[in-house]
């Protein structure tokens, strides 16, 4: 099978990955192979890919946003068969007797296992998960379309909650790619007012095509005091602006796995009364299936940009020079 790895991560445009064939991967126990029809491409793959995350086993085949069919199944696999059409996300396992894996917190697991990252991923023809770890798709919603839902869409999902956004209320989105579109249409369609601040010309046309109230430049000020906000673009310099935009006792969560440096706070302009920053950590499975139901009841659209597979290091390249709207997604076949 054709499959991309990244062996030596380095700047995108010195190609670090490079297309190979291997051999297709066998099941093991409570795991299943599935064959790849699309694989989102998020930024997450990026940094990986870059170095910002080192691998954690090399060579790695990045992409954790992967729809496919079930074609083979290992021992003790009870809930899924040959033929199912399933979604692998970033969470590939976790150790089940934590502390916060019991408490339902999965998420924050010390132990736990990423797709893309610790094992084999998405940029290829196949790949191997866990069963336990994978979501059953809803009908209605094609390959290419569903591939976003599976990170850019659970991780918003996972953000916009940990914002803390009040009914009717007034949310700003800081960066404007894979997760926060999908995310906007999410928080319209719960009553929010939604304010879009990012760099990219084309992003803002798409957030006011949306529904998005208003959209700027990701240094203007939002055209009212806002509630909530979610930063998504990695750049800790944001991190004080989206603050002070904050009205009182407003929440900023930052949903990225990577972010540069954030530039000193001062306490009464970026904190006080009782503003609120915190991070977003991977997601739980519980998430997953929470996004997936309010994906159907909102009737979300991913803004999707395909590629072959063979051109998934120019998809990524694409994502970091922002050549495109809303997701990219890797079409295998």
């Amino acid at each position: 099978m054709r499959a991309w790895e990244v062996t030596e991560p380095g700047p995108i445009a010195s190609g670090p990955m490079r297309l190979v064939e291997r051999p297709l991967p066998e099941p093991g126990p409570g795991q299943v192979r599935v064959r790849v029809s699309a694989c989102g491409v998020c930024r997450t793959d990026l940094h990986v890919a870059e170095g910002d995350l080192p691998p954690h086993r090399r060579p790695v085949v990045p992409g954790h946003e992967v729809v496919g069919t079930v074609e083979a199944v290992g021992e003790g696999c009870r809930s899924l068969g040959v033929g199912d059409r399933v979604g692998v996300a970033w969470l590939a396992s976790t150790c089940g007797t934590c502390a916060y894996c019991l408490r339902g917190a999965e998420n924050l697991c010390p132990d736990a296992r990423f797709t893309g990252w610790d094992l084999d991923g998405g940029y290829a023809e196949a790949l191997v998960a866990g069963e336990d770890y994978l979501y059953r798709l809803p009908d209605g919603i094609d390959d290419v379309a569903a591939a976003p839902l599976l990170c850019a869409g659970i991780i918003g999902y996972r953000a916009l909650r940990l914002a803390s956004l009040p009914p009717g209320g007034r949310l700003g989105l800081y960066g404007f790619g894979g997760s926060a579109h999908l995310v906007a249409q999410l928080a319209v369609a719960e009553g929010a007012t939604v304010h879009v601040l990012t760099r990219g010309e084309g992003d803002r046309r798409l957030a006011l095509e949306l529904g998005a109230a208003s959209a700027g430049g990701a240094y203007d000020s939002p055209p009212e005091p806002l509630d909530s906000a979610i930063l998504f673009a990695p750049v800790g310099d944001l991190v004080p602006v989206a603050l002070a935009a904050l009205d009182r006792g407003g929440t900023l969560a930052v949903a990225g796995i990577h972010l540069s440096d954030i530039p000193p706070l001062r306490y009464q302009e970026h904190l006080f009364g009782e503003r609120t920053l915190r991070s977003v950590t991977a997601n739980t499975r519980e998430d997953g299936r929470a996004l997936l139901a309010a994906a159907r009841r909102a009737k979300l659209r991913a803004t999707v940009e395909p590629y072959p597979l063979d051109a998934a290091d120019r998809a990524l390249a694409d994502l970091s020079d922002g050549r495109f709207r809303g997701a990219a997604v890797l079409v295998t076949g």
